[in-house]
């Protein structure tokens, strides 16, 4: 490695793992504000909140990669062409492509890393935090008791205080009614005073009650011969001068869910895992578009030309041989093609030729027929005519919806599918913009770059969401609408390097006033040339 190669790398290295770890706590922050609400007050450890950030954090990767390229490459050039080193590395006959080379060899092998870590880390990373969030969401708050309001977060009990002392543990005026036993308030304890702590490891709540009485009314014995329900009650009252009570607190622990009922979310699937579930719900269709033109022209054929034959179009005729050939194979062959809920529908698709009957019977109910079709229908024979359309009807309405709805769900794997790849590439494309960018403003630090930067993302993150929804409306196509802010962007990045090459001065004042003073005489020549000879 040169020694000019040896300052570019360093120049560039520098400013992206620390643009990096800047853009990854802004995206983590303003993403962690949404949970805001769901996180305090639930009594988290620190070794919870931290898991969650790092998972989450990961979980940010494939944005912050991206901004961290375009903002590092720009401060870098930018630096580079302020302190005219880039003058003076042209000067040596060395172009600025070759000038960028070895950050462009960098920034592949991150393009690279990039991939690896959208198709691996990202998904487990987002399995673990969305996962752990859902939990802490189930999770109770911590204990809390307010004065004056009666707190039910403990299982079966309810407890109120009417004054809590600011040491945390001395309450005045206290009452419980406990709910165990499943009859109603029949036990309560009413106190004077007392002192609230958490015992064993904070398992478990102590209560120390002093100078109270315990209220209990018995249940019922039976009942009278009205059939009362307070036949045979007893009530008994405790006084008591200093009692203890312990409550579980095993429910304000957090428990974990099961990781596999997350797991079939896009976000936490590889490219491997979409490209099976995409599969999976294209056969799908291909079943519901089967069975549905199957279905169809059986009941429209049930009468009348029940010879004539509507052909299967190209794309399901291809599939249907496929399945008979499967079928042909064995039943193992057969299962191996078609998902396990659409096994019991392939019958449907292997349909019988058309029954051959002799030329007398066919002579007998081509005669029948006519005479029937002479005499005028009776009202039933419409009514059930009209009925049997609208069964018909209402079939295809719901085989059609249930296609949509495998249409729009198969969008969804494609759409993630398509994001690994183009989150991962647009480390290139953002290269392609701040390294020229750079070269071209000639300023270091932290304000133009960081303001073109932020110019240049926000383009970007539009183009993306633009092109997301218009994927999964159908406006375009899924690749369309994902690879065209990569595409765009691409185009400006190589106009840009175009640009720097011949030294343009495109943030400069006078290139824009000799511009100007260009136009103007261009066009006074214009308006001399129209002029008629006298």
């Amino acid at each position: 490695m040169k020694k000019i190669d040896k300052l570019i790398i360093s120049s560039f290295i520098g400013p992206f793992i620390l643009t990096f770890l800047v853009v990854v706590f802004i995206l983590l922050t303003q993403h962690m504000l949404k949970y805001f609400d769901d996180i305090i007050g639930k009594d988290l450890g620190w070794d919870v909140l931290g898991t969650l950030l790092f998972y989450f954090a990961i979980f940010m990767t494939p944005v912050a990669l991206p901004l961290a390229v375009l903002l590092s490459s720009l401060i870098a050039f930018g630096n580079l062409g302020e302190h005219f080193e880039l003058t003076a590395v042209k000067s040596l006959g060395i172009s600025l492509v070759r000038s960028l080379f070895p950050i462009f060899i960098f920034v592949v092998i991150l393009t690279v890393g990039a991939f690896y870590a959208n198709n691996n880390l990202v998904p487990k990373a987002a399995l673990e935090a969305y996962s752990l969030l859902y939990d802490i969401k189930q999770k109770k708050p911590a204990l809390d008791l307010r004065e004056g309001t009666f707190y039910s977060s403990i299982p079966d009990i309810s407890i109120k205080v009417n004054k809590k002392l600011p040491d945390g543990q001395t309450l005045k005026g206290i009452i419980i009614y406990d709910h165990r036993n499943r009859i109603g308030n029949r036990e309560v304890t009413i106190a004077d005073s007392g002192k609230m702590y958490t015992i064993l490891n904070d398992q478990y709540l102590k209560l120390e009650l002093f100078n109270g009485y315990n209220y209990n009314e018995g249940s019922p014995q039976g009942k009278d011969v009205v059939g009362r329900a307070d036949a045979g009650q007893t009530l008994s009252k405790t006084k008591f001068d200093k009692s203890q009570i312990v409550f579980d607190l095993s429910s304000f622990g957090l428990n974990r869910t099961d990781k596999k009922w997350f797991q079939g979310n896009r976000i936490m699937r590889n490219m491997s895992e979409l490209k099976q579930d995409m599969d999976s719900v294209e056969m799908i269709m291909m079943n519901q578009k089967l069975n549905r033109f199957i279905t169809t022209r059986d009941h429209l054929f049930n009468y009348h030309n029940k010879q004539d034959t509507l052909p299967l179009p190209e794309v399901l005729a291809h599939y249907k041989a496929k399945l008979d050939s499967a079928s042909k194979a064995g039943p193992h062959a057969v299962s191996s093609k078609l998902i396990p809920a659409q096994k019991g529908r392939a019958d449907l698709t292997r349909r019988a030729e058309p029954i051959v009957v002799n030329d007398s019977i066919k002579a007998i109910l081509l005669a029948r027929s006519d005479s029937l079709f002479k005499l005028p229908p009776s009202k039933e024979e419409i009514t059930s005519a009209l009925n049997y359309a609208r069964m018909v009807k209402s079939q295809i309405v719901n085989y059609t919806s249930q296609i949509d709805t495998y249409s729009s769900e198969y969008k969804v794997f494609q759409v993630q599918w398509h994001k690994i790849l183009a989150n991962s590439l647009a480390c290139i494309v953002m290269f392609l913009i701040g390294a020229p960018l750079g070269a071209i403003i000639k300023r270091g630090g932290l304000g133009v770059p960081v303001l073109a930067s932020i110019i240049f993302f926000i383009f970007y993150y539009i183009l993306s969401m633009m092109g997301d929804k218009w994927a999964r409306q159908g406006a375009i196509s899924v690749p369309v609408g994902i690879w065209m802010a990569d595409a765009i962007l691409f185009v400006i990045g190589l106009l840009f390097l175009r640009q720097a090459r011949v030294d343009a001065r495109l943030f400069e004042a006078d290139f824009y006033r000799v511009a100007l003073d260009k136009f103007k005489t261009w066009l006074q020549s214009k308006k001399l040339l129209s002029k008629p000879l006298a």
